[in-house]
């Protein structure tokens, strides 16, 4: 089967499933929710520590946790009952047919990512009231589309990691400890080296000022890498382990 049709099957198999189509409303919601009730909090936070771009953002530490799962439903439904040995049947080419998969999880997230990353902008800075003011129409343009990017790379790396885990709850059960506490955790006590953390990384792009070595765009550049990475060791378990 070539690329194209096979594309078109895995995203079949995701919008004919109501978890999955969750999973992409939940992205959008949980972001622009928690943004939203962010920003309007964040009058409580001390002068040098108030960030007005990152506030109406905030959300997306929450959001990440929907891109993920999203991703996770999606790849680890193939290694039950079978069904890996069905799209296979189809779609013997492994490589291809692991591209196709990605590519079906990657679009619709970044689609929904972008459309979050905008709302996220328009909701948080009207949460936020006059101090919106600060935000540049140039950085609130960057950090939309950083959003949906980092999103993007997050539910990739997810999937690279399922697909080595060949488990949704193994991988989630790491990843949203790790995206919720031990990121936290280990950039509390090792200072710079936790600017390569893969969220934290990303999340550069989101904020107004930073600290450290990665800039917006460099901090993305190197999520991409640890995506690439997890992909990367995706596709290889997918070759060498049997259906």
């Amino acid at each position: 089967m070539a690329f194209a049709p096979a594309l078109h099957a895995e995203w079949i198999k995701i919008r004919t499933l109501r978890s999955q189509l969750g999973g992409l409303s939940a992205i959008l919601l949980a972001t622009v929710a928690f943004s939203a009730l962010a920003a309007a909090e964040s009058g409580d936070d001390p002068a040098d520590a108030f960030d007005p771009l990152f506030s109406v953002y905030f959300g997306v530490n929450f959001g990440q946790i929907a891109a993920i799962a999203f991703a996770t439903t999606a790849v680890s439904a193939e290694f039950h009952g079978g069904a890996l040995r069905v799209s296979l049947a189809a779609v013997p080419h492994r490589g291809r047919w692991f591209a196709a998969k990605l590519t079906a999880i990657a679009l619709p997230v970044l689609a929904v990512g972008l459309a979050t990353g905008l709302l996220a902008l328009v909701v948080g800075s009207a949460a936020l009231g006059d101090d919106a003011d600060a935000i540049g129409t140039g950085e609130g343009l960057r950090a939309a589309v950083g959003c949906g990017l980092y999103l993007t790379l997050l539910a990739l790396f997810a999937a690279g990691l399922t697909a080595v885990l060949r488990s949704g709850v193994a991988t989630l059960s790491i990843l949203i400890p790790f995206l919720l506490i031990v990121s936290f955790v280990v950039g509390d006590v090792s200072g710079n080296a936790a600017d390569f953390l893969p969220d934290r990384a990303g999340q550069t792009v989101l904020h107004s000022t930073w600290e450290g070595t990665l800039g917006p765009w460099s901090g993305l550049a190197v999520t991409a890498l640890w995506t690439a990475a997890a992909l990367a060791a995706g596709a290889w378990r997918l070759r060498r382990r049997d259906a």
